[in-house]
């Protein structure tokens, strides 16, 4: 990890301001950029930036590859002339706080049809399929034919299609190669999209942290093309699936229901998915948040026909077996990253640990966090669950954590600090108080300023505690009413900019 003191904001690229709907990779994200660098910060944070799949989240990806089309800057298109305000005259309105995802990603997807018809491919195109095909070619053929199926989970395709058998892929292909184009031409806008806006960030001095969920989803490209990398029978139906035990969020656990990996086949080809699923993620974000860090050290296995996540077990993961190889492996500069200045040359100064950070909340063993000191991995300090009375009560506990940590007021998973402070029992909300050495009235700044002075080397600041302003992202366990939130721009004023440099300054970040 970079031993510098830095400061970030957590906001993914969906609750963006902006006219079109939702966040986009465009001049609203560019404006965020100029927001954070004026007031000094230099992390932004973001969500994973896959397709979006079950309940609008995208940590049920149909892809771990691809880029999400719905992230496409219609602004950039106008600007690359393949769009004009002709199209979107007709665009429908939305409310600047909450993307209505239904009626979004109808009149989104309308407008990015009509950009794919118009689209002339080129060399550039061409030659971004080529070096992407070990991903873009099955992702794009499984969308096509998913679309063709109404939509139906690739478990429930023809038997032909849903075993990948060649002359019934090949002749699919032929007859679909319009609509299997228009998938690739969507990843190539998105790629030079997110280009065009890293480049930007890097003028800016400012990295991008990224998000790799462990798991992938069952109705995913992942599972239908690799099937033998997952704990499944041939026909895809899985024995047993993943999630957690009883904790913080669920007094029944948390059921995922993602298929679960089977270790001893990746360590047979080298971990070679997972290689390409980090190099990959890398090309894209400076440094990725590793997703339920303590499954590759043991994982929690639920039978499949177990409705809840109570009657699971342990399981030994790969540990740090996984780890080791991925370090040797992507100091290996692949044959695209040679060809091409836009890839990452990870060669022999590569460290993986400055490039990750572990999410390593929940139950947490001594083996855990062994694996993640081997690594060279940051953990994460989350102070929402820093202030229980037994962690209080030891000598010398200090909620705010320790150096070799990224600090947090809260996640993405958890409430505002506003509403977390509100809903705490009075035990609890008074040992805030008396540590805080506050009434309460401004809670999260208070929460901000104990993250900002911590001993932490990196601190990430939801923009809704800066703000004081905003809803939760996504509360675990449920599958509405999540992800929608969005910051208006009138909400990034040059006050925010003066709290927020004032105190990153004091605080030596």
């Amino acid at each position: 990890m970079n031993l510098e003191r830095k400061s970030g904001i957590l906001l993914h690229i969906t609750s963006l301001p902006g006219k079109w709907g939702m966040g986009e990779l465009g001049p609203e994200a560019r404006k965020f950029g100029e927001f954070l660098a004026a007031s000094g910060q230099k992390l932004w944070q973001i969500l994973p930036t896959n397709p979006i799949g079950f309940g609008y989240s995208a940590y049920s990806s149909s892809s771990a590859f691809a880029g999400n089309p719905l992230l496409i800057s219609f602004d950039e298109l106008i600007e690359e002339g393949l769009l004009t305000k002709h199209h979107l005259s007709r665009f429908p309105e939305f409310d600047p706080h909450k993307i209505d995802f239904p009626a979004v990603i109808e009149a989104r997807v309308k407008i990015l049809n009509g950009v794919c018809e118009r689209f002339s491919p080129t060399k550039a195109f061409r030659q971004f399929c080529k070096a992407e095909s070990y991903w873009l070619d099955d992702y794009a053929l499984f969308i096509a034919i998913r679309e063709t199926q109404g939509d139906a989970s690739w478990m429930e395709w023809p038997e032909a299609l849903r075993d990948r058998d060649a002359q019934t892929l090949k002749k699919f292909a032929k007859q679909h190669a319009t609509e299997i184009s228009h998938h690739k031409i969507l990843q190539y806008i998105f790629s030079n999209h997110w280009k065009k806006m890293k480049d930007f960030f890097q003028t800016l001095k400012i990295d991008i942290i990224g998000d790799v969920p462990i798991f992938v989803a069952g109705d995913s490209v992942d599972v239908w093309a690799n099937r033998e990398l997952f704990l499944m029978d041939e026909q895809g139906t899985p024995s047993v699936v993943a999630g957690v035990p009883p904790d913080y969020f669920s007094e029944t656990g948390q059921r995922w229901g993602n298929p679960l990996y089977d270790w001893t086949a990746h360590k047979k080809t080298k971990y070679e998915w997972w290689t390409n699923r980090m190099r990959r993620t890398l090309e894209l974000v400076d440094v990725v948040r590793m997703d339920h860090f303590r499954a590759f050290e043991a994982y929690w296995e639920i039978p499949a026909d177990e409705p809840t996540a109570e009657n699971g077990k342990w399981v030994k993961g790969p540990d740090g077996d996984l780890f080791q190889y991925l370090q040797r492996n992507l100091r290996k500069v692949s044959s695209s990253a040679k060809a091409s200045t836009d890839k990452p040359r990870f060669g022999k100064k590569f460290r993986l640990g400055d490039h990750v950070i572990a999410e390593d909340l929940g139950v947490i063993t001594k083996q855990v966090d062994a694996l993640r000191v081997q690594c060279g991995f940051p953990g994460m300090t989350v102070l929402q669950f820093r202030f229980g009375a037994e962690d209080m009560h030891k000598p010398g506990y200090l909620p705010e954590g320790k150096e070799d940590r990224v600090v947090y007021t809260g996640t993405h998973d958890n409430e505002t600090t506003k509403a977390w402070f509100k809903h705490l029992d009075e035990e609890t909300r008074h040992r805030v108080r008396i540590y805080l050495h506050t009434h309460g009235d401004h809670i999260h700044h208070d929460l901000v300023e104990l993250a900002m002075r911590s001993p932490a080397r990196w601190a990430i600041l939801p923009l809704q505690d800066v703000l004081g302003k905003g809803r939760r992202m996504n509360k675990p366990g449920t599958t509405t009413g999540n992800w929608d939130w969005r910051v208006s721009a009138d909400m990034l004023t040059t006050a925010t900019v003066g709290f927020l440099k004032e105190m990153t300054e004091r605080n030596a970040r």
